[in-house]
């Protein structure tokens, strides 16, 4: 932590008047994208994991990337104690255990290069593993289901923790390591609800140390709240009523769409740069 932080600690006077945070609501713009963005959380708190990797990019239209992961954050930690008291016996131990000393790696990491790295190289790395992957699983020879090594689950752990903290784009890292082992729709979804829950932990530290979880940014991850806790009840609904089959290709599909625009941005990032 640099020393020049400490004063944001301030922030959390609530006597303090609002400065930024109810003016946003008065901004259509903001208030679609935020909707947007809280509804696909929602939505991938439930099940459908990699629709949540939408929500930063859409509130980045209309404010700063790192301001857009601290609000999301407290609204994500609510939506984990739903989830994961939802789906407490639907869960794989073994490859939660393996991948949370990696994940922990990488939300340090990511602490530390937050100020250095661009985003779009985070956004243009993630979406090129992301769609590799996909292409492969639909055009490559599938393999039998199998566990992968410890080894696996560390470095893909620290994959999918530094991209969460960075540009919360966790899911194609750790779908990498999860989904050729092929478990069961509610295994597969209790297992990472588990690992992000505990991810999302992690990621207050490095975010409160870089002033942003600002009582403005606050204010506004309490207004979109309820919202969110809506959608993520739509969630659970709509993951029970699929079937397994369609349920990976759904996800495989999500997967592919949202690393698409992840690279298509990291290119576009770069090129304005």
């Amino acid at each position: 932590m640099r020393k020049g932080d400490w004063p944001h600690l301030r922030r959390f006077d609530l006597s303090q008047p609002p400065s930024t945070a109810y003016p946003l609501f008065s901004d259509p713009v903001f208030l679609a994208t935020a909707i947007a963005a809280v509804l696909a959380v929602g939505l991938a708190k439930g099940g459908f994991s990699g629709i949540g990797m939408v929500a930063t990019p859409l509130l980045a239209l209309t404010m700063p990337p790192m301001r857009a992961l601290a609000i999301l954050l407290p609204i994500l930690m609510m939506q984990d104690v739903i989830s994961v008291w939802w789906y407490r016996h639907d869960w794989d131990g073994w490859n939660v255990k393996v991948m949370l000393p990696g994940a922990a790696i990488g939300v340090c990491l990511a602490w530390a290069l937050a100020s250095v790295v661009p985003d779009s190289i985070v956004r243009l790395l993630i979406g090129a593993i992301g769609v590799v992957f996909v292409l492969n699983v639909w055009f490559g020879k599938m393999p039998p289901p199998r566990r992968p090594s410890v080894a696996s689950g560390v470095f893909w752990g620290a994959g999918a923790g530094f991209t969460s903290t960075i540009a919360s784009a966790g899911m194609p890292p750790f779908s990498i390591h999860i989904l050729p082992q092929r478990m069961d729709k509610m295994r597969l979804v209790g297992t990472v609800t588990m690992f992000f829950a505990a991810v999302n932990v992690m990621r207050v530290v490095p975010y409160f140390s870089l002033g942003q979880l600002s009582r403005d940014n606050l204010l506004i991850s309490a207004a979109l709240m309820p919202l969110a806790i809506a959608s993520n009840f739509l969630g659970f609904w709509l993951v029970q009523r699929i079937p397994t089959g369609p349920f990976y290709r759904i996800t495989y599909a999500l997967m592919f769409l949202i690393s698409a625009v992840l690279l298509a941005q990291g290119v576009v990032g770069l090129l304005r740069g």
